[in-house]
């Protein structure tokens, strides 16, 4: 005799999973995807690839402590405006040394 399950199936009842199934399980899941790859000639290093790459929502990657997208000015209007802000300071106190400079060189 053999007891009904209590985990849900994974996946539709006939058996099969369907694109947006799996899509949404990677993404609530993550997935990672590490390996590296050397190529040597007489025991000298040519050439080390290191692939690192996560495949999950933004959700996911928040909660696993990933958010680099957030300061990264190419990506992020927040981060853009930051940078911009820091950018006009720098300029801002460029041009008073500046006339500074030129103030007391004009002073007798």
């Amino acid at each position: 005799m053999t007891s009904p399950s209590r985990l849900p199936e994974p996946y539709g009842h006939d058996g099969g999973a369907n694109l947006a199934d799996i899509l949404e399980r990677v993404l609530d899941k993550g997935v990672v995807i590490a390996g590296d790859i050397r190529i040597n000639l007489l025991d000298i290093e040519l050439l080390t690839i290191k692939l690192r790459l996560i495949v999950a929502s933004v959700d996911k990657a928040k909660e696993m402590g990933i958010d680099w997208w957030e300061d990264d000015p190419a990506l992020s209007s927040g981060a853009r405006r930051k940078e911009l802000a820091r950018e006009n300071a720098e300029l801002r106190e460029r041009l008073a040394a500046l006339e500074t400079g030129r103030a007391q060189e004009e002073s007798p």
